[in-house]
């Protein structure tokens, strides 16, 4: 395993059954190996193949059950991400020691009142019945991380939902192109990691553009912008070529038909009186649309005031 080319890892077994142990191999995608061996072991095979004993040290750190992992097909965040899949929590055992700062929050338990009131408080948790279900009245932590479980603690905190203690397959760190990984490095969010790079693409990509900095992937941009700029220029100067005649000439025909509604009809030949007539129909409509738009609201108010004036000559009616 050790000889082959690929991601190497350490994972620590301690603490999961025998059974989930083969359920979690079977789950596994296939192309990785998974070798129980003791540190000593472990050690003179990374020894023979010529492998740093350094980084091996480093990938026992915090492993108490140390097992090998080996894959063709995966990098050191994909291993880790597997990996994870494995993990579940359970219930702290007398002897556990807390893998971090165990809280338990305010909330309500929704469990129905019973001794287990008592039982919380025993255990410096606050509880309290209220509103026909078991309460607790402030965030507390129980225990330090590193501090150890005693007694019915861990029972008492699982009926509250609380299961510190996680099993699964736990990745001590990976050996990848003769870099090590450590796990807090390979724990990230894909999905926020794909969107800060499009979010950072894009704003380099703005800046590029910006300080006219001519690569394969600004210049069709700057090209784009540039002559959308010239075109503008050109139909200010009045230049006319293929590109800005129609322009000028929807320009000039715009500027004819304003001059043409200032003069007299009288001037106007039959061809400008139509083209004007054309358009002050068609101001004509989206006036008459824009009014009954605003009008409508207006009616109903009307409609509603002499129905309510209606009902009230009825009451009147009704007491002579």
């Amino acid at each position: 395993m050790l000889e082959g080319e690929g991601t190497i890892g350490i994972i620590d077994i301690h603490g999961v059954p025998a059974n989930a142990m083969l359920g979690m191999r079977e789950n596994l995608r296939t192309g990785m190996g998974i070798q129980v061996a003791k540190k000593r072991l472990m050690r003179r095979a990374w020894n023979e193949v010529g492998l740093d004993e350094s980084d091996l040290d480093s990938l026992f750190a915090g492993a108490v059950q140390p097992a090998l992992v080996m894959t063709k097909n995966m990098n050191s965040f994909e291993l880790f991400s597997e990996l994870k899949k494995t993990e579940a929590g359970r219930a702290a055992k007398p002897g556990d020691v807390a893998p971090q700062d165990i809280v338990v929050e305010k909330h309500d338990t929704g469990m129905a009142p019973g001794p287990v009131v008592g039982e919380l408080n025993s255990v410096n948790i606050p509880a309290k019945i209220m509103g026909g279900s078991v309460h607790i009245q402030k965030t507390v932590t129980v225990l330090k991380e590193g501090e150890m479980f005693e007694g019915d603690l861990g029972m008492l905190l699982s009926k509250i939902g609380v299961n510190p203690i996680v099993t699964g397959l736990k990745l001590c760190g990976t050996l990848e192109d003769g870099t090590v990984f450590d796990p807090k490095v390979l724990d990230i969010d894909i999905e926020q990691f794909e969107r800060d790079v499009i979010s950072t693409i894009a704003g380099a990509f703005n800046l590029a553009c910006n300080i006219r900095w001519f690569t394969t992937q600004t210049i069709p941009t700057l090209l784009s912008k540039a002559s959308s700029e010239a075109l503008s220029v050109a139909i200010e100067a009045g230049i006319t070529n293929s590109k800005t005649l129609p322009l000028l000439i929807s320009r000039a025909h715009t500027g004819a038909i304003g001059v043409a509604g200032k003069l007299d009809s009288e001037a106007l030949d039959d061809e400008l009186r139509s083209m004007l007539g054309a358009a002050a129909e068609a101001v004509a409509t989206a006036t008459v649309v824009s009014e009954t738009t605003e009008e409508a609201p207006a009616e109903a108010a009307e409609e509603e005031e002499e129905e309510e004036g209606a009902e009230f000559g009825g009451l009147g009616d009704l007491f002579g």
